[in-house]
C-alpha cells in the first residue's frame, strides 16, 4: 500500500512540473506572438561562445523573420503538449532542442562576460536546469496517467481465446 501511495504521489509531482514547465513554454510563446515588436534580433546578434557565428547569421535580413515565427511556435507546441499532456515527448524533445539553442546562444561559462542574459551563473543556469526537468518528464511520462492521452486511451481489448 506505501509502494502504491509513493508512485501516486509521485507521478502527482511529475505531472505538475510537466504543467508548470508546459505553462512557461505557453506563455512565453503568446507574449511573442502578440507583441508585434518582438524578435530574437537583440539575442542572437550578442550571441557568445563557441557557437556566436551561427547565432549571428541566424540575424540576416532573410532569415530572422522565419527564426521568430520558429521560437514563437515551437514555444507554443512545446506548451500546448506538456499544458494538455498530448504528444509529449515530442514537446519535450522540442523543448530541450529549443533550450539547448538559448543556453549555447549565451553559455554562461567563467570566461565571458554576461551579456542580455538575467542573473550570473557559473555554467548551470535556469535553461540548463529546464533541460534537466525535461530530461525527467521524457523518462517518467505522465500524459497517460493525466492529460489528452488519458482522457483518449482505448481499453485493450480482451483477447479471443479458441473455443475448445
Amino acid at each position: 500500500m506505501t509502494e502504491l501511495l509513493q508512485r501516486e504521489s509521485l507521478l502527482k509531482s511529475v505531472v505538475f512540473l510537466r504543467i508548470l514547465i508546459g505553462w512557461h513554454f505557453l506563455y512565453e510563446g503568446v507574449i511573442k506572438l502578440f507583441n508585434p515588436d518582438w524578435t530574437a534580433f537583440g539575442y542572437l546578434a550578442t550571441a557568445q561562445g563557441p557557437f556566436k557565428s551561427l547565432f549571428i547569421a541566424l540575424t540576416g535580413d532573410g532569415v530572422i523573420g522565419w527564426v521568430d515565427t520558429l521560437n514563437t511556435l515551437v514555444l507554443i507546441f512545446v506548451g500546448v503538449t506538456l499544458v494538455l499532456g498530448i504528444f509529449e515527448k515530442w514537446g519535450i524533445i522540442a523543448g530541450m532542442v529549443l533550450l539547448a539553442m538559448y543556453y549555447f546562444a549565451h553559455p554562461p561559462f567563467p570566461w565571458l562576460e554576461q551579456r542580455n542574459v538575467e542573473g550570473s551563473y557559473w555554467f548551470v543556469n535556469k535553461n540548463l536546469i529546464e533541460i534537466g526537468a525535461l530530461w525527467v518528464l521524457y523518462h517518467i511520462p505522465t500524459s497517460s496517467y493525466f492529460g489528452l492521452n488519458y482522457l483518449f486511451k482505448k481499453e485493450p481489448k480482451p483477447a479471443k481465446t479458441p473455443q475448445s
